[in-house]
């Protein structure tokens, strides 16, 4: 049967706006949306309307489908793509049902033709297009991004980013000079691309464990590396998806909103909540609505409202009658959490818990006692929580704050009882494996990275060891009625360390804190930092989870290089909690190992408020592949960067479901 001829088509822009609508809907409102084309400017930058026999600029369609968010391909088979061999345009538009051909002579269409091509689900069409615009923001980060850096175009591969240039454009019809700006990225031979601002959902960092191969702009290479390099994934997969079958097919009764309760609780929230905080929210709330248990991570930089995340989740799940367990790294940040949610949940009929080796053995007995009985709502703890002798009435919900900081077999303990749990992890830099499942969509993911107001950048220096610079950084802070984090990570010398600063700044109060130290003589040491009775708190990375001190701003960490680098952005992270001004000092000594220096190299880069994610990312890169993702995929990933890699990844698992 011969491919039917068409006289015109419509080609819509991939936005949600165009998502939302049914095919149906293009060919009922044509005449409107013509006419639109001729008056709004929406539609004049989102719509192209073709017919046969007309004449049109080819280089002109090639650029609008660019713009419009279509992506290269060498073969077309999904809506959203397109492709050109000679005179020929082949594009999969999001509002028809098949693919169509543009037969070009010169710069005439001779057919507009319907191919093979085609969707037989367009709510899952649509429903995949929706989720590949927002995998795309999500892997569009160019935050830090600098000269040297390489970049991965979705349709033309990885290049080197060269800057941002100003460029004068022609309008031909009206003849008006307008001046844009570009990413400018560098490819073989000195070619050059030219990408507007605005369209960065086409571009992404370059993440690999290699140095990437770059290629000419107009060779066919990067169509081939993606058409190879996509099959591959789409065997990957399908073998993921067999290993979490089982997690797939598990329901639960979905969640009840309670606006009434809800609203108690967000009156009583100080700040003003930042737009990724709410948008955390609904993703959450969300997840809750379905009958599938949640697995969401909420990746957010310390201090940038994680926790009130997890008070407002908790709520949730406390109003559908289920119990709430917390998990935290620390005892400090166990009571720290204590404290926060009993001031919060005070005027609510909620009953919270903490279980820790702090509490005596009868306090213990009694909370757990409690819990088995179904009295007590929100537990938080340590590791306590995972002990065998602890049964929940009905616990539905498990929060884990700092998930870097916990191991696989730990985060499935609770879950092995309960398959239908529902997770939220909280933190500032997930590990390599967690972001992994989250970028191929096994893991769903919130990023907050927009900084609550008030908060400026914490003011770091990258210096050669000098005690001097130490003295001055101190005095500076005390004179300004501040108090100091000192890391010292020995515990060994810790003490002769705290000494040595006795006699550089002879008038101030030190304390010291380690992990060997007796709990209660730690929680001793933090209530008298915290109320100003010690200026210089000298520390093992004991600070890095959880202790929230607006006063403290300064920090000096004696040795960086000894740190890893999501470790020491963290631990940065311990200072700047409020509108004052901080300061981190990052102090190596002279000899250093490559991977120190470019540790270092990246936490000096990571200036911005929020680049935990970037850090998280860049960490990654810096360790190798290892066996995150196995060895099979590290040189497919080197290829094309670890970000549209699994951008690929989740689309194939995406269509599979």
């Amino acid at each position: 049967m011969e491919n039917q001829i068409l006289d015109n088509i419509i080609i819509a822009s991939i936005t949600p706006y165009f998502l939302e609508k049914k095919f149906v809907w293009f060919e009922e409102n044509l005449q409107e949306i013509l006419q639109s084309i001729k008056t709004q400017s929406f539609f004049q930058d989102n719509v192209i309307f073709l017919e046969a026999r007309k004449n049109y600029n080819v280089y002109e369609i090639l650029r609008k489908l660019d713009e419009m968010g279509y992506e290269k391909v060498f073969t077309v088979s999904d809506p959203g793509e397109f492709s050109q061999k000679g005179g020929i345009i082949e594009i999969f538009p999001i509002n028809t049902q098949n693919a169509i051909r543009l037969d070009f002579l010169g710069n005439t269409i001779e057919t507009i033709e319907l191919l093979d091509a085609k969707i037989d689900d367009e709510e899952k069409s649509k429903k995949l297009l929706t989720k590949k615009l927002t995998s795309q923001k999500l892997f569009s980060d160019l935050k830090n991004v600098k000269p040297g850096d390489y970049v991965v175009h979705l349709d033309h591969g990885v290049g080197k980013f060269i800057g941002i240039e100003k460029v004068k454009i022609e309008n031909e019809k009206t003849g008006e000079k307008t001046e844009d700006e570009y990413y400018v990225l560098e490819y073989a031979q000195n070619d050059r691309l030219f990408v507007p601002m605005g369209l960065e959902r086409k571009l992404s960092r370059y993440v690999g464990f290699a140095d990437p191969a770059v290629s000419r702009l107009a060779s066919a290479i990067w169509q081939h590396t993606k058409r190879k390099i996509k099959e591959g994934v789409e065997a990957l997969a399908k073998e993921l998806l067999a290993l979490y079958a089982e997690k797939e097919t598990v329901t639960r009764l979905p969640y009840v909103m309670d606006e009434a309760l809800e609203s108690q609780l967000t009156q009583t929230f100080l700040y003003q909540e930042t737009p990724d905080q709410l948008q955390a929210m609904e993703d959450i709330k969300k997840d809750l609505s379905l009958p599938k248990p949640m697995d969401r991570i909420v990746c957010g930089d310390v201090g940038f409202g994680k926790t009130e995340i997890a008070m407002r989740s908790a709520l949730l799940a406390v109003a559908n009658n289920y119990q709430v367990a917390i998990i935290c790294p620390t005892t400090i940040l166990a009571r720290q959490h204590f404290e926060n949610f009993k001031e919060r949940f005070r005027k609510l009929p909620i009953k919270i818990g903490v279980l820790s080796r702090l509490q005596a053995k009868s306090d213990q007995q009694k909370t757990v006692r409690e819990i088995k009985e179904g009295k007590m709502d929100i537990i938080i703890g340590t590791h306590r929580i995972l002990s065998g002798d602890l049964e929940f009435k009905k616990l539905q919900l498990l929060i884990i704050d700092d998930e870097q900081r916990f191991g696989v077999k730990q985060k499935e303990k609770l879950r092995k009882k309960n398959p239908a749990l529902d997770l939220l992890s909280l933190s500032a830099t997930p590990i390599p494996r967690t972001i992994y499942l989250a970028l191929s969509s096994f893991k769903n993911i919130s990023l907050m990275q927009t900084p609550p107001q008030g908060r400026s950048a914490i003011n770091t220096h990258i210096l050669p060891y000098n005690k001097l610079k130490i003295k001055e950084a101190i005095k500076a802070e005390l004179a300004r009625n501040g108090q100091v984090y000192f890391l010292h990570n020995r515990v060994e010398t810790i003490e002769k360390t705290r000494i040595g600063l006795k006699k550089l700044i002879p008038h101030a109060t030190i304390g010291a804190i380690h992990g060997r130290m007796d709990e209660k003589q730690i929680i001793k040491i933090m209530d008298d930092f915290k109320h100003k009775k010690i200026h210089i708190l000298v520390a093992t990375t004991i600070i890095e989870n959880g202790i929230d001190l607006p006063s403290v701003n300064t920090i000096i960490i004696e040795d960086a290089s000894r740190l890893g680098l999501a470790q020491a952005y963290q631990i940065r992270g311990r200072v700047g909690r409020s509108h004052i001004n901080s300061f981190a000092y990052l102090f190596y000594p002279k000899r250093l190992t490559p991977i120190a220096r470019e540790r270092l190299k990246a936490l000096g880069e990571a200036k911005e408020l929020g680049a935990g994610y970037q850090i998280a990312l860049r960490d990654m890169e810096i360790r190798g592949a290892g066996n995150i993702l196995g060895r099979e995929q590290s040189g497919s990933i080197n290829k094309i960067g670890l970000n549209l890699y699994c951008q690929m990844l989740a689309e194939a698992v995406e269509k599979l479901r």
